[in-house]
């Protein structure tokens, strides 16, 4: 049995859509863990201290991608802001960021909160929600009322999954880098191999062009950022901004995920993400409890 927060249609304004230095779009998977981490911290304000969020699942249910492409553009430009002029009257030169408004739902596995506390607890987290926090980045302007559910069977898991749609379950699928990559490939052709849609000719015996394009696998297959490859060892760095915390440099990880109707899911843990740590690589990522092709 796996007992689980619903945390529905949360509305989203100028969330962070650059994931990585490679991928604009979907958020990171990072932000959604790290919000769900910094709602553990401040939902509690000291009532709560057993309260242990384990894993989180995103669906989305609606994204707005602020970009724009002219009928005559090849590529699509950021809408930018519209930021105070300086002193001299022009615009301050900054690196605009790639926004998006969201629609999301959050499913946090967690463990702590017994049945007499959940009422407090749906207050505390209502207000830690309204509150400062901030989700990859966007404002939180609302969502609808949080649930505690226990999902023990197949019939709650269904009732679950009717309440996500419609909406799109986001979920990893390294498993199509790693197959090419086995092959030979380096991490940017694998990813490419999957996301390129090829176009092909043929003519047929009365001269006419058919056109017909395709991908390598179905699904919506997207690339997604899951964590931080460390590229120097732990240690400390001038001005970092705790210094009781070992600090390193570290490159964004991209991989492939794929965007799912939870319906055709069939267990919570093809849904659930969680922190995964491997010193030795010096990996800090997030992974799937249980990968889907598993």
């Amino acid at each position: 049995m796996k007992k689980i927060l619903l945390i529905p249609h949360i509305k989203v304004h100028n969330a962070n859509a650059l994931s990585s230095p490679y991928t604009i779009g979907f958020p990171a998977m990072t932000a959604f863990l790290g919000c769900v981490h910094a709602l553990q911290r401040n939902s509690g304000n000291g009532c709560f201290n057993d309260v242990n969020f384990k894993s989180v699942g995103v669906v989305c249910h609606k994204i707005d991608l602020q970009c724009f492409k002219g009928s005559e553009d090849y590529v699509y430009s950021i809408i930018a802001t519209g930021n105070p002029l300086g002193k001299d009257g022009k615009r301050p030169s900054f690196i605009e960021d790639g926004r998006c408004h969201l629609d999301v739902s959050l499913l946090i596995e967690y463990e702590g909160i017994t049945k007499d506390d959940q009422d407090e607890a749906l207050e505390g987290i209502t207000a830690a929600l309204y509150g400062k926090m901030k989700l990859a980045g966007g404002d939180i302007l609302k969502f609808d009322t949080p649930e505690f559910l226990k999902i023990f069977d197949s019939n709650s898991f269904k009732r679950l999954i009717h309440k996500l749609m419609p909406g799109y379950a986001i979920i990893e699928r390294r498993e199509l880098m790693e197959e090419s990559m086995n092959k030979g490939m380096d991490a940017i052709d694998a990813m490419l191999e999957y996301l390129k849609i090829m176009h092909r000719s043929e003519k047929d015996s009365e001269g006419n062009v058919n056109w017909n394009s395709s991908r390598k696998t179905s699904g919506w297959i997207v690339p997604i950022a899951t964590g931080f490859h460390g590229i120097t060892a732990l240690g400390k760095a001038e001005n970092q901004r705790d210094p009781d915390t070992p600090h390193c440099f570290a490159e964004s990880i991209v991989t492939l995920g794929e965007f799912v109707m939870p319906y055709r899911i069939k267990t919570i843990d093809h849904m659930l993400w969680h922190y995964h740590t491997d010193q030795e690589s010096r990996l800090y990522i997030c992974q799937q409890n249980t990968r889907k092709n598993n």
